[in-house]
């Protein structure tokens, strides 16, 4: 059976090729292993990323214990539709965005420097949740070695501009930061390999702009979008008031480009309380494998229910598959 190996394992494993440090390969190839296809034909590939793994954080643990490069002490494991690591400079604001985006009460006061490790929280949308990281404030002078891993590692970045206090000068101040420490916008697989820059991590970015609270601050907004001179999708947001928010949590649902794919057994109706969340682009294969591995094996057909395409038309196992789809494996 082929491997079928998608864009985002490939790219996965080209940042493999170009890691730097034990930190940045052992993450490349957590990743890796979680993108790829669980099913008989990737039985090998999978056993040879399990040994690598165990031989990467065996050297990890002797670095450590020498003295060297240590792993960062704050790991988030990923959780929810998508991973969301929240950038700003201190007093940004980001701290009670993620209160008011979600049920979690992280500290919040009117000083620099309240969050000194990571939170991370789940933000609702829709039938699923997405998880939101608030990061300590992007700042040279306290910044500690495995806060940009932790960005390398989230699956998009937010950026959290407080728009009434010099908004160009914050985005320039974050921007240069993470080019210093490699980290870029965009999406690999996107990028000519000739453009790439080697051990460099690329991950979508979007600007919330927050504290527009009056119409004054309206108008710094537009100003700002006039003289920013960047293509970062921003939205002007107020965690104070909640204004904004839900055009944010859409925003970030579409930066994120996954899908909600809902499983129905044949003769029952559709189970639409869970969905499964696979990348764009996934399909009718890609979730028989994401539901059991010997599920894909015994795969025969699907049937499958598609706002304005589908009413149960039965499809083949390379069908792609949209937001909201209703799927009907059968083996």
């Amino acid at each position: 059976m082929p491997a079928n190996l998608t864009p985002q394992y490939l790219a996965a494993e080209q940042a493999f090729k170009e890691a730097e440090t034990t930190e940045d390969r052992i993450r490349c190839l957590e990743d890796m292993f979680r993108l790829l296809p669980k099913h008989k034909g990737t039985d090998h590939l999978q056993g040879d990323l399990r040994r690598r793994l165990s031989k990467l954080r065996d050297q990890q643990q002797k670095e450590s214990s020498a003295g060297g490069k240590r792993g960062h002490s704050h790991k988030v494991s990923k959780d929810g539709a998508g991973q969301v690591a929240l950038a700003g400079t201190p007093n940004a604001g980001k701290s009670r965005l993620v209160q008011a985006l979600t049920n979690a009460r992280p500290e919040v006061a009117p000083y620099p420097f309240t969050t000194r490790v990571p939170h991370a929280a789940m933000m609702p949308f829709r039938d699923t949740k997405v998880q939101l990281v608030d990061m300590p404030p992007v700042s040279a002078e306290h910044e500690e070695h495995w806060v940009v891993d932790l960005f390398k590692a989230a699956d998009m970045v937010l950026i959290v501009l407080d728009i009434t206090t010099d908004p160009l000068d914050q985005l320039e101040y974050i921007d240069a930061h993470f080019r210093q420490r490699k980290l870029f916008r965009g999406r690999r697989e996107e990028i000519d390999e000739h453009d790439q820059l080697p051990g460099a991590v690329y991950r979508p970015v979007l600007m919330a702009c927050n504290k527009v609270d009056t119409p004054a601050d309206d108008e710094l907004f537009e100003l700002f979008r006039e003289l920013a001179e960047t293509d970062i999708p921003a939205l002007p947001v107020s965690a104070e008031q909640g204004r904004g928010l839900e055009d944010l949590r859409q925003a970030i649902w579409d930066t994120l480009r996954v899908i909600r794919v809902y499983s129905k057994t044949p003769g029952h109706k559709a189970d639409i309380t869970e969905p499964y969340v696979l990348p764009a682009g996934s399909t009718v294969l890609d979730l028989a494998v994401t539901v059991h591995r010997e599920l894909a094996e015994q795969y025969k057909y699907a049937r499958i229910w598609s706002e304005n395409k589908y009413d149960g038309q039965m499809v083949n196992r390379e069908e792609p598959l949209s937001d909201g789809d209703i799927i009907e494996l059968h083996t």
